[in-house]
């Protein structure tokens, strides 16, 4: 069990010099365990600077992170065990791949935390399983591995160490299609097997619509919505205005709905519009 707690907190970047730059401020929101949060915003708009104060890489200017009722930055042992809780995989992972074998990779969070080898031996090959990644490719390199496969160990180390939260800076980033709906599947077999909490970052409205209970969406250093994906994308006029795309279902529902069409269901994936048209369909032809 994983619960997280923000209260108050905000970041300044080269605070007191001419190059002071507020990120985040004064942002308050709880997340319990087990939630899929998809957490969006523009560039610049401080979900990064956020998500890094979530496992202690970075520390508040102002405010608190508690794990568990615990504040995480309360002291450097505090602040270096939350890494093994909340764990976080960086946009582009397999970049940070260096480790001579795929197995070694996989290995290395399990051995910082000074686990017995038959006990890391477990972590990899179960880490392993979840993601797809074939014990064959043990005793590779991870540098002759494709991209998909790279990424897939590199977030097979960081599920290694269990982490009751796991934390996704645009894991989608790079990949063609077929690839991002592996990841996106893959990232929910592993919410659903494991009961973890996880938080994905990104850009794109369509691949959170799909799979998060909840979407928060940062704005100019704080949160300007915080609520299921369809009170979300409601607001389709507010998300334009500060840079982010819309769902082309929800686009199209929302000029339906301007032409008087009564659509009264969220709609935001391609299935649920699917589901209304074929819906008004058979309203239509029962009315002629």
């Amino acid at each position: 069990m994983s619960e997280i707690k923000v209260s108050g907190l905000s970041h300044v970047y080269s605070a007191d010099t001419p190059f002071e730059k507020v990120a985040i401020n004064d942002v308050n929101v709880e997340i319990p365990h087990g939630q899929l949060v998809g957490l969006i915003g523009h560039t610049g708009s401080g979900k990064s600077t956020f998500i890094q104060h979530l496992n202690g890489l970075l520390k508040p200017s102002k405010g608190t992170v508690t794990v568990d009722g615990v504040d995480i930055n309360a002291d450097k042992t505090t602040a270096r065990d939350v890494r093994f809780k909340v764990g976080l995989v960086f946009q582009y992972p397999e970049y940070q791949l260096f480790e001579e074998t795929v197995y070694a990779d996989i290995a290395f969070g399990p051995k910082n935390m000074k686990l017995p080898q038959e006990q890391i031996d477990e972590r990899v090959r179960e880490a392993a399983a979840l993601v797809g990644v074939s014990e064959e490719l043990f005793e590779r390199s991870p540098l002759e591995l494709s991209g998909g496969q790279k990424r897939r160990v590199a977030i097979a180390g960081v599920i290694a160490m269990r982490p009751g939260v796991l934390i996704l800076d645009e894991p989608t980033a790079g990949l063609d299609p077929a690839g991002c709906r592996q990841i996106l599947k893959l990232i929910c077999d592993y919410r659903e097997t494991t009961g973890s909490t996880v938080i994905i970052v990104s850009h794109s409205m369509d691949d959170v619509a799909r799979i998060a209970d909840r979407l928060i969406v940062f704005s100019k250093g704080g949160i300007r919505f915080d609520a299921a994906p369809g009170e979300v994308f409601s607001h389709t006029h507010e998300l334009m205005e500060i840079g982010l795309s819309v769902p082309a279902p929800a686009l199209i529902a929302q000029q339906l709905r301007q032409q008087g069409v009564e659509i009264n269901e969220p709609v935001y994936t391609d299935e649920q519009l699917l589901a209304v048209l074929l819906k008004l369909g058979r309203e239509a032809g029962i009315n002629a």
